[in-house]
């Protein structure tokens, strides 16, 4: 399972660069649109080379809702707040998911208890990643700030609704609907508020084949995978990787700046899934925080 998480992190994380390369080809919004087009195109082959049935009523008004929360809303709000805060503050405050899944896993899942040790791993690692992205203060409107951290919001409750509702159900077909339906309503929102033209080429479409296969298909349907066989608060802190990847394939392929503090943020991100995964705990290490 580790290994799992350790590639969607590279895929994910790797999609930093892509998608920045991207935004000089597409709008954003369309972009993102064509990227979970595309992934829903390759999921429902899948599903019809393996014969899978029409998902139930009963799992099919999950997979539009978590379409619209993981998919539709969540690109939405990062892309709206880009405008109004720095990007690196929009990725923190994205990956604030885990401190808000954990707390809704403590309330609504059986066994997650939102301990101390918990707590102070997550905290951790959110804090690294401000090291990590050089980031000092809050800068920008505050309602940008707040659409920014709903998108975190967003993505959480769906992955309960996933941790909860889901678990049984087939990942594939999950993912191919909840793609299917998130990409629709971008398309909607791109066509009806976006302006920009689209610049084809064969890098452009390199772009969105490997957001949509790699970074869409393939790795959506891991992390619902490893959501379903792990505990909410190991699968989620280990996602502060993903920006720390990100950090470090820019670096390496965009020539970014690597930055002393980014390295100190790296070492925290670390220190703070290893607080949260580690089993040797002291005395009482399962007291509730909440």
């Amino acid at each position: 399972m580790n290994g799992m998480i350790l590639i969607l992190c590279l895929i994910w994380g790797f999609n930093f660069v892509v998608m920045k390369s991207a935004n000089g080809a597409f709008p954003p919004v369309l972009f993102a649109a064509f990227r979970f087009f595309v992934g829903a195109a390759v999921l429902f082959g899948v599903v019809h080379l393996k014969k899978i049935p029409m998902p139930s009523k009963r799992n099919f008004k999950w997979y539009v809702l978590c379409g619209i929360l993981q998919t539709t809303y969540f690109n939405l709000a990062i892309q709206i707040s880009l405008n109004y805060i720095s990007a690196g503050l929009v990725s923190v405050l994205t990956y604030s998911m885990p401190l808000f899944f954990c707390i809704l896993a403590h309330f609504f899942i059986s066994g997650e208890r939102l301990t101390v040790r918990k707590m102070t791993g997550i905290i951790i690692g959110i804090m690294g990643l401000f090291f990590a992205l050089n980031i000092t203060h809050l800068d920008g409107d505050l309602w940008a700030l707040i659409l920014a951290l709903s998108s975190a919001i967003a993505w959480a409750v769906s992955n309960l609704i996933i941790k909860q509702k889901l678990q049984d159900c087939d990942k594939v077909q999950f993912t191919a609907w909840q793609m299917a339906v998130g990409a629709g309503a971008l398309f909607l929102y791109s066509f009806c508020f976006e302006n920009g033209q689209s610049h084809w080429s064969i890098m452009s479409i390199g772009y969105i084949l490997f957001s949509g296969i790699i970074a869409s298909a393939l790795a959506f349907v891991l992390w619902s995978y490893i959501l379903t066989k792990i505990q909410a608060s190991k699968a989620s802190i280990s996602l502060l990787l993903v920006p720390v990847v990100g950090i470090i394939s820019s670096y390496l392929f965009l020539n970014e700046s690597l930055k002393v503090s980014t390295l100190i943020g790296v070492l925290f991100v670390l220190l703070g899934i290893w607080i949260v995964n580690s089993s040797g705990a002291k005395k009482n290490p399962n007291v509730d925080l909440i």
